[in-house]
């Protein structure tokens, strides 16, 4: 899709979110054919005349100052990731210098050392696309025990969180609230679409979902944004049945993720997952020799 469109998409999909009385628009009683703000109503609250404003959204002036878009922004009442999102669609039509290609991704020695040092921890490496670069087995047993512990290994065969999510009925039952999980990976790619606008297999990753999940293509449709680096889910593992875990993202500059799984101390989540940690430990057999239990 054009980026222009996805701009214009993205304000149009705001705007009719907005609700004149929210934003302290009076109507005097009149009555309206939409709910949203109309376009000289949202280009009143930003400073700016509503021609230009009608051009910004149709796609047809692509040189927004960052002081006019963070106008926008307030007007809109984005928070501080919907903002950002604003900013990297608006500047995804510029021209780029070689190089902003996006490499293709690699797991790290920092992502490597930083996996290595949770080990009573669920953790998993993923990329821009959502694809699992690398897992503890805390974190293969927990997120996607069902699946190869290997997989991430082969470039051709990683597994992807957000098709997870749609496509797999293991994770989709792995989840009480399903849907806000599924929202959560939904405005992570959204995201991600803004940031690497040239990135291929992305969009073909989001082509490939609308096309495979009416769910998705809905949820996709709606232009939220989320950025998602911490929420809490109630889990129900087939091995040690529910626990609530707290997922968050920690970054580590540009490169990959690391999802990481944590729960309340002594709580019966940390037994559950304590008891699936036991589960997947290698035991001693009689001649001493170590075998794993996966």
């Amino acid at each position: 899709m054009d980026t222009t469109v996805r701009l214009g998409d993205f304000l149009q999909a705001r705007r009719s979110r907005l609700r004149p009385e929210d934003a302290g628009v009076p109507t005097y009683g009149e009555r309206r054919r939409v709910p949203g703000l109309r376009r000289e109503e949202l280009a009143m609250l930003a400073g700016v005349s509503a021609s230009y404003y009608a051009r910004l959204e149709q796609g047809h002036s692509l040189n927004a100052s960052p002081q006019v878009l963070d106008a926008i922004a307030r007007a809109l009442r984005l928070d501080e990731s919907e903002r950002l999102h604003l900013h990297d669609l608006a500047r995804a039509h510029q021209p780029r210098g070689r190089g902003r290609w996006p490499a293709p991704e690699r797991l790290s020695e920092a992502a490597r050392q930083l996996l290595d040092a949770l080990p009573d921890a669920p953790a998993v490496v993923v990329g821009r696309r959502s694809d699992v670069l690398a897992w503890n087995p805390l974190g293969h047993a927990l997120f996607a025990g069902h699946l190869d512990p290997a997989a991430p290994d082969r470039a051709a065969e990683r597994p992807n969180m957000a098709r997870l999510v749609f496509l797999d009925q293991h994770t989709r039952e792995l989840y009480a609230d399903w849907t806000s999980k599924a929202k959560a990976a939904v405005g992570t790619l959204r995201l991600r679409a803004g940031q690497y606008p040239d990135d291929p297999a992305l969009h073909a990753l989001i082509g490939e979902l609308s096309a495979r999940s009416a769910e998705f293509a809905t949820m996709w449709a709606d232009h939220r944004v989320k950025a998602g680096h911490i929420a809490s889910y109630e889990m129900r593992h087939p091995l040690i049945g529910t626990l609530t875990v707290t997922q968050q993202t920690l970054s580590h500059g540009p490169g990959p993720n690391i999802l990481v799984g944590t729960v309340a101390a002594g709580s019966p989540s940390r037994a559950a997952l304590s008891l699936l940690a036991r589960a997947i430990a290698p035991v001693e057999t009689p001649n001493n020799n170590r075998v794993s239990t996966r």
